[in-house]
């Protein structure tokens, strides 16, 4: 007759199974926040773009 794991084995096993969820949840968010500050910085670098452009514009009208 085959018992289940002991309660040791089993805190062993559910603390693992915790500790493994929290290190994917940590790279999902990090890589997330990555994604989004390439997003950011790419939108800056547009705005500044189309600002010195119109700022061009506006000088040659001049």
């Amino acid at each position: 007759m085959e018992m289940g794991p002991s309660l040791w084995e089993a805190s062993i096993m559910q603390t693992t199974s915790l500790t493994i969820l929290a290190l994917v949840l940590a790279v999902t968010i990090t890589l997330t926040g990555c994604n989004t500050m390439k997003g950011v910085g790419q939108d800056v670098s547009a705005t500044g773009r189309s600002v010195t452009q119109g700022a061009g514009a506006v000088q040659k009208s001049m």
